[in-house]
């Protein structure tokens, strides 16, 4: 089962920054995920909201501000809301990146940055997977980028009423802890996608999930949850 890195290790730092990210790679996740929004001025940004009320020491919504804007502010620690750009230097292909598109018109901006990359500078295509709730921006980039796999994200909605799961560059099927049923995995790998699951930060939970055999787990503690997890079991208690 994979451990994948919620916004970074955002149980340790400030999530979706820099120093999130290095402390995930720190400690041994497999993957990271962050979410990614496309400032006015056009500059693609690593936040997870709507607006930087709750993760800055600002207020606005991010897709009216300028990069002039959001460099004013503190996103934690002194860190600053990070360009996707940013990310992916520091990454430097030492792991997976989960991408998950946010707000609209974000697709088209994202498979550009990531074929640059990949074009430009020799990054494979499985450095990253792209998902979103937004089906419909999916299928924007999967026509734009097929080279890279995608993920759709689900919360209630059964997910095999939807068209998009059936297409072959869908490679997982990401789900809500809260309503993950067996079934729900079974069917996922009858049709040959992945199941990562959202959002575990108790280790019993994870313990059930790695039962019913899920791909992989996004979570807030990647070091609780994943190879030192049972000489920790005591301390890994944490709400979703």
């Amino acid at each position: 089962m994979q451990i994948i890195a919620h916004r970074g290790a955002s149980g340790y730092e400030p999530e979706n920054t820099l120093i999130a990210f290095k402390k995930a790679i720190e400690l041994g996740a497999d993957m990271i995920e962050l979410d990614v929004y496309q400032l006015k001025t056009g500059e693609l940004v690593v936040i997870h909201d709507r607006t930087v009320n709750r993760t800055t020491n600002g207020v606005g919504h991010i897709e009216q501000l300028s990069l002039a804007d959001l460099r004013k502010l503190d996103a934690g620690h002194g860190e600053k809301v990070p360009l996707l750009r940013d990310v992916l230097e520091v990454v430097n292909q030492k792991i997976p990146i989960n991408i998950e598109l946010k707000g609209y018109h974000i697709a088209e901006p994202v498979a550009s940055l990531l074929a640059e990359y990949i074009n430009e500078k020799g990054w494979s295509p499985d450095s990253f997977i792209v998902s979103s709730f937004h089906h419909h921006e999916l299928q924007i980039f999967m026509n734009l980028l097929p080279v890279v796999p995608v993920g759709a994200l689900f919360n209630r909605i059964p997910f095999h009423l939807m068209p998009i799961v059936y297409q072959k560059n869908v490679a997982s099927i990401n789900l809500n802890a809260k309503h993950v049923t067996a079934r729900q995995v079974q069917s996922a790998h009858l049709l040959g996608k992945k199941v990562y699951v959202y959002t575990v930060n108790d280790r019993w939970k994870a313990d059930h999930l790695q039962a019913l055999h899920v791909d992989g787990i996004f979570t807030n503690y990647p070091d609780i949850i994943g190879p030192t997890a049972p000489r920790l079991r005591k301390l890994a208690h944490f709400t979703s």
